[in-house]
């Protein structure tokens, strides 16, 4: 009996060293599994979230940054600016790309879930370009003439010297940037007209300007491909070309920056992610994809 006894102790020592060396394994595993996340953010992942009229350029930049640093990797997706910087106070994205600036709610967003400030990088610049058809013959239209259109008090062309048809207007949806600044600078926050299409991207905007003899549209001006650009004109001057020049003076009554918003101060990949944007190296990817580098003094401006 007794070596009996002695023979189950034995088992239960047994048991209980298996059970610890099973739990220990697991505790491992868990650990790895843990190191592993670590080891996927210390390799340089950049996620990078917003603005649908960036997201092709954004994509040129990340690109561009990973051959020129390998094991680095940057994510980029859109859905509008306001995903974006939405996805920056969540958490869920290192950089937010804007084609407007960020709103003061939102700032204060951020602050109250992430403890931070959200810091501001414009990247490039823009001519927020008025799109028709090829075969409209308008040359330009003036920013009353414009906001009588799109807010549905103008709704033939002839009233503002094309041909007799109805005008069918295109527009951006209310979470893009694209959206908010044409809303605000030509429509003077107005509400769009209700008959306005509301599209995702301007690249959906310009195939369906493209298609419509009628149509009418605004986006980035990179987009500007199978239709036609019109000049614009502030209320009291002469219309402007979209052009770069005219852009980087400020002389287009519709030019803007492009931004990129990090919360607080940016660091490591994303620092060297926004310092490579701003290089020339860069600067010449906007200049590839059709959109306008900074003038020299703006290169490097950051602010809250």
């Amino acid at each position: 009996m007794k070596k009996a006894h002695r023979n189950h102790w034995v088992l239960l020592v047994l048991a209980a060293s298996l059970a610890a060396s099973c739990t220990s394994g697991k505790s491992r595993h868990e650990a790895g599994g843990s190191d592993e996340k670590m080891a996927t953010r210390a390799s340089g992942t950049l996620t990078i979230k917003g603005s649908d009229t960036m997201v092709i350029l954004a994509q040129n930049w990340a690109q561009a940054f990973m051959k020129a640093n390998p094991g680095k990797v940057v994510q980029v997706s859109g859905g509008g600016s306001g995903t974006g910087i939405a996805a920056l106070i969540n958490g869920t994205a290192d950089l937010a790309n804007a084609s407007r600036p960020i709103k003061a709610k939102e700032q204060k967003q951020l602050a109250k879930r992430r403890g931070v400030e959200a810091q501001e990088f414009h990247v490039a610049l823009d001519s927020l370009a008025v799109y028709v058809p090829a075969s409209n013959k308008i040359e330009s239209l003036t920013i009353p003439e414009l906001k009588a259109i799109f807010r549905g008090k103008t709704t033939n062309w002839k009233e503002v010297g094309g041909e007799d048809m109805s005008i069918v207007l295109y527009s951006r949806e209310n979470n893009s940037g694209t959206y908010a600044y044409f809303k605000e600078h030509v429509l003077d926050n107005e509400d769009f007209a209700a008959r306005a299409q509301t599209l995702p991207g301007t690249a959906a905007v310009i195939n369906a300007v493209s298609k419509d003899p009628a149509g009418i549209g605004y986006g980035g001006i990179a987009y500007a491909g199978g239709v036609r650009t019109v000049k614009v004109a502030p209320a009291d001057g002469d219309p402007v070309e979209p052009t770069m020049e005219n852009a980087t003076s400020g002389k287009y009554p519709l030019s803007r920056f492009l931004n990129v918003y990090t919360a607080g101060e940016a660091t490591g990949v994303a620092k060297e992610y926004i310092d490579f944007v701003l290089s020339e190296d860069g600067q010449g990817v906007v200049e590839g994809v059709g959109y306008y580098p900074l003038p020299k003094e703006t290169e490097t401006t950051a602010a809250k």
